[in-house]
């Protein structure tokens, strides 16, 4: 039988929605909702589910972002076709995703035993959810916020890119944290790190869905929850990309750091007094 109900997918997709793409760490609330709700949050099939719905989140960016992406796209293929058209900013940034998904991939396709295993503790989420905070508040520090988006290089997309590997690694980092915050070290204005960390983020979290789609479906997860939870994320996952765009053309991360060190030090507080195990 699944692991998962449809009642609990539809909380799971809320919550993948809400935060997939805020610097909080959607990995980190997925986790905490799923100990809340007595869901194991090491068994194969949640974890397998969880990386699934995150493709409407994905969904999501593709359709808010459809203008962007077709013209980059547009770009990359008249600058195969046409050795002119290579010059174009749009033409090497569509390569510069390509290139900075590639660690991403290795070391996940590498550790992947200790992702879906002794790193998926809750004990580490907590952590890492602190620890993320340091890293965002420093960067929004001693970031001087005066390079746009055309400003971006090879050399940035890999170094944002390279960072997702943070929140691979240890859940709780938050995906779109460790890219913001890379960005603005670079000296990236809030609006063009944010956009960047979205269009890094496409690759990478697709291509992590449909990786586990098969396990997902192998480990006895039911069709409809998935679908529900899918569904359910990319609705609130594109309200959710609206609002934070809005939000850091005029804000400073600084709220995001506050919330983020409130919740680690509550699953720090579940954890120990046995609410919550690991």
């Amino acid at each position: 039988m699944s692991a998962i109900s449809v009642g609990q997918a539809v909380v799971l997709g809320v919550v993948e929605g809400v935060t997939e793409f805020l610097p909080v760490s959607s990995t980190g609330h997925l986790k905490i909702t799923e100990g809340l709700m007595g869901i194991p949050v090491d068994d194969k099939s949640v974890v397998a589910f969880t990386a699934v719905i995150q493709v409407g989140a994905i969904a999501a960016v593709l359709t808010y972002f459809s203008k962007d992406i077709a013209r980059i796209v547009t770009a990359w293929g008249r600058g195969l076709a046409n050795r002119e058209e290579r010059y174009h900013h749009d033409y090497k940034f569509a390569w510069w995703v390509i290139y900075a998904t590639i660690p991403i991939v290795v070391v996940g396709l590498a550790a992947k035993p200790l992702i879906e295993g002794p790193l998926a503790s809750l004990w580490v989420v907590a952590g890492s959810l602190i620890v993320g905070s340091g890293l965002m508040w420093a960067a929004d520090q001693m970031g001087r916020h005066k390079r746009g988006e055309d400003d971006t290089s090879l050399k940035d997309a890999m170094l944002v890119g390279s960072s997702q590997i943070l929140a691979l690694l240890f859940p709780g980092f938050s995906r779109s944290g460790a890219t913001m915050s890379t960005g603005l070290i670079l000296d990236l204005e809030r609006v063009a790190a944010t956009r960047l960390s979205f269009f890094l983020g496409i690759p990478a979290l697709t291509g992590a869905g449909l990786y586990e789609l098969k396990d997902a479906l192998g480990a006895g997860v039911d069709t409809l929850p998935l679908i529900v939870g899918t569904v359910v994320s990319f609705v609130v996952a594109y309200a959710s990309i609206a609002w934070l765009l809005k939000y850091v053309a005029k804000h400073s991360f600084n709220a995001f750091v506050v919330y983020r060190i409130v919740v680690g030090l509550l699953l720090f507080g579940l954890l120990g007094t046995g609410v919550l195990t690991a």
